[in-house]
């Protein structure tokens, strides 16, 4: 069965501490957006997959229950940067395997400001469930007292620089193109514009990151009305809804530790892997796709998600940015949201808000931002840790 999106909706993403809010009321707003924007109501939702990395359990219900207390599942979901996608991803198999015909993915973060830790207890990295991963960067690169995931995607970068040559103007690139993209996007944390001299002159985070290519921590949700076609055939649609072509989620191998490299062990691998599968079941491929939502976490994770989906060669991606084609004019219009780098990244919320923004691109409801003529759309969402979702939307009709 065949499962598609009906309705999506989101808050504005705020940097921490600035809004009086709750996550109950992030929800809220974000869900009630997403049942009007199907045109139904919360009574007729049958399960409600929900995500978020740092409330308490159950917090899921205590954020759906705003929306009505109709005794429905809430099940709640943790996968770090992928958990949007993740309850996302739940929302379409129990859709595609005919659980329920209207399911209800919501995603949510209420933050702290400051960097990100390294999921460590206490500030023992013994204890991190992601202590595999920074053992690799260690023992290759050492550790050094900057921010954990900045540290690891740095060395990331550093790596891709020292074998192919990439250059940190080019990762500057991603970062220029991504907050000029924001500018238009009135759901972004941030809408200022920089250059890429701007970018480079930023204070660094950890070399060669600069902070303009570091995605913030932020305050938000969003949610994705999921139905199935059984759904659709009772209920006319408040607006065009947008089929969920196919969908794959994959998580750490062998590969990523093998080679003792950053590149592999943030995910590159997992990503290439996702793509592959929903490339395989689509019958579709990366010169199908007209916009991509990616998790550009940090400007070099854009990069090396070019070369995992199939957009250039390895090695290719500081060419490929920096020659125009993956903005407005080029073969691709990558992160037309101003991606995790300048729209923000409350975790929960950022694969359903890579979806949303898709969706608005592929009924043509983008406003100044939208991708001409977009009629398919793939999301990409990593988390590390780790799990890598890729979604491929086309286009209804």
């Amino acid at each position: 069965m065949k499962a598609y999106v009906a309705g999506v909706g989101m808050t504005r993403f705020e940097k921490p501490e600035t809004r009086d809010w709750q996550y109950w009321d992030m929800a809220r707003e974000a869900g009630s957006a997403a049942l009007a924007d199907a045109g139904i109501t919360y009574a007729e939702v049958e399960q409600v997959p929900v995500g978020y990395c740092f409330q308490p359990s159950t917090a899921g219900q205590r954020a759906a229950y705003e929306l009505g207390l109709t005794g429905v599942p809430v099940y709640n979901v943790n996968n770090n940067c992928a958990t949007g996608s993740s309850a996302l991803m739940l929302a379409r198999q129990f859709v595609e395997g005919g659980v329920a015909d209207c399911v209800l993915a919501l995603g949510f973060e209420k933050m702290k400001r400051g960097a990100l830790g390294g999921g460590a207890d206490g500030g023992d990295f013994s204890t991190s469930p992601v202590a595999r991963h920074y053992g690799v960067m260690a023992a290759r690169h050492g550790f050094e007292m900057s921010p954990p995931t900045a540290q690891i995607f740095g060395d990331a970068a550093r790596e891709h620089m020292e074998k192919y040559g990439t250059t940190e103007a080019q990762l500057a690139a991603v970062g220029a193109k991504n907050h000029r993209h924001s500018a238009n996007n009135p759901y972004a944390q941030f809408q200022d514009v920089y250059g890429v001299d701007e970018i480079l002159a930023a204070r660094v985070v950890h070399r060669p990151l600069t902070k303009l290519q570091c995605s913030p921590t932020s305050d938000g949700a969003a949610a994705a009305v999921v139905v199935s076609e059984r759904f659709l055939e009772r209920h006319e649609p408040a607006r065009l809804a947008v089929e969920i072509v196919a969908q794959a989620m994959t998580t750490d191998t062998e590969e990523s530790f093998a080679s003792g490299s950053c590149v592999d062990v943030v995910g590159q691998p997992m990503s290439r892997e996702a793509a592959r599968q929903v490339y395989e079941r689509s019958g579709l491929g990366i010169d199908d796709v007209d916009v991509v939502e990616l998790h550009d976490c940090f400007s070099i994770n854009e990069l090396l998600t070019y070369e995992a989906l199939g957009m250039c060669e390895e090695g290719e991606s500081g060419e490929l940015v920096e020659s125009g084609a993956t903005t407005y004019g080029g073969r691709w219009v990558v992160n037309p949201s101003g991606g995790l780098i300048s729209k923000g990244h409350p975790l929960g919320a950022t694969g359903i808000a890579q979806v949303a923004e898709l969706v608005w691109q592929l009924r043509g409801e983008a406003g100044p931002r939208q991708v001409p003529g977009a009629r398919v759309g793939l999301a990409h969402n990593i988390g590390l840790g780790g799990a890598a979702v890729v979604t491929l939307l086309r286009a209804a009709g």
